[in-house]
């Protein structure tokens, strides 16, 4: 509660009334932020994209049916190269949409997994709007049309970027796979926004929380986590405390000097260090 300090006496003194004006605005802010918090979270770029096929040699589209009733299109591209028929699902950040990841989807192909890029409700053509758990829906139908198209999760790699660690962070404790990558994980929202609005009652106002450790603290899913060094967006310190409290870490890329959205972000380092770990969890009945 803000309170003027001093005692009245007949009026309220100056400074007394500079705290109560700087209450009121910061009542107003917060007031404003609840009603519409969820365009700071999500920035989807709604425009229909092209059918996979024109944009990535050998992808198809492919329909996936959530448990609310809506049907989102996604993405499928097979593996380009000998693999151990492993599959990739990418879960995306909070902004564009699956055209933008068509460089990793292309890359993860070149080194033998399947990829199914997840584009969430409202973005990229697709209907609704997005909220936490409208994501898990659209996360959890896209985890049964890999399963439909020959890849259970026992042969499938969880990748999350950035929001989308929340959300295979929670899909992976419905549905565990066989191994997850977190790029530019945070340990939940709150503490985005926290350091982004250090001013506003963050912690009480947000109502879409994506916690990650809470979810990968006892998990026993072998997890790799990849940051920039230098991200902007999301503060390192959030990522390192990830790779720290995960219940099985298996390996930890720091990608040096990297901001969030800088294209080493989005390329072969990511792809590499996906690989590394599809090597690792790869059942031994994988062709």
């Amino acid at each position: 509660m803000c309170r003027a300090p001093g005692r009245r006496i007949g009026r309220v003194t100056l400074p007394g009334m500079m705290v109560l004006v700087v209450c009121g605005v910061v009542l107003m802010m917060s007031v404003v932020l609840w009603a519409v918090q969820r365009q700071f979270v999500y920035f989807p770029d709604p425009s229909p994209v092209r059918p996979a096929g024109e944009v990535i040699d050998g992808a198809r589209d492919v329909t996936l049916h959530t448990h609310d009733g809506l049907e989102l299109t996604a993405w499928f591209v097979p593996a380009a190269a000998d693999g151990r028929g492993m599959a990739v699902l990418v879960a995306p950040g909070n902004g564009g949409n699956r055209a933008s990841r068509a460089g990793l989807a292309r890359a993860l192909s070149a080194r033998g997994l399947a990829v199914l890029l997840l584009d969430y409700r409202g973005y990229g053509g697709n209907p609704g709007r997005p909220t936490e758990d409208g994501l898990a829906a659209d996360a959890t139908a896209a985890a049964e049309a890999l399963h439909e198209l020959g890849y259970p999760p026992e042969r499938t790699i969880y990748l999350g970027e950035s929001l989308g660690t929340g959300v295979v962070a929670a899909l992976q404790a419905r549905r565990p796979p066989a191994g997850i990558v977190l790029r530019s994980p945070f340990t939940e929202l709150t503490d985005v926004g926290a350091h982004h609005y250090p001013f506003l009652p963050v912690r009480l106002l947000l109502r879409d929380r994506f916690p990650v450790v809470a979810h990968l603290r006892s998990s026993t899913v072998p997890v790799t986590v990849v940051y920039g060094e230098r991200d902007s967006v999301v503060p390192t310190r959030l990522s390192e405390r990830v790779a720290d409290e995960v219940g099985v870490l298996h390996e930890r890329v720091v990608i040096p000097g990297a901001d969030h959205n800088d294209p080493v972000m989005f390329g072969p380092t990511v792809a590499d260090a996906v690989l590394r770990l599809a090597r690792l969890v790869a059942p031994p009945s994988a062709p």
